[in-house]
């Protein structure tokens, strides 16, 4: 299974916007296969980047879960 960077999350987002103008040239054009296909594929991207946010937000747990506390050091 391919994991996407979350890094990679605005490029998936300009994907997407090249896909849907794609997309509206096809239903211009009734290019019935063609918009199948950009429909597939723009249901697979949006999964992915679902997938990057979540992986995102887990890491950023993880960093909040381990980081040091202030809490004051044992009297001597």
């Amino acid at each position: 299974m391919l994991n996407v960077n979350p890094k990679m999350i605005s490029r998936l987002d300009e994907l997407e916007r090249d896909l849907l103008t794609r997309r509206q040239h096809a239903e211009a054009e009734r290019w019935l296969g063609e918009i199948e296909g950009i429909d597939l594929t723009l249901a697979f991207l949006r999964n992915k980047r679902e997938q990057a946010h979540r992986r995102s937000q887990r890491s950023l747990l993880q960093i909040r879960s381990t980081a040091p506390t202030n809490a004051e050091p044992p009297s001597t």
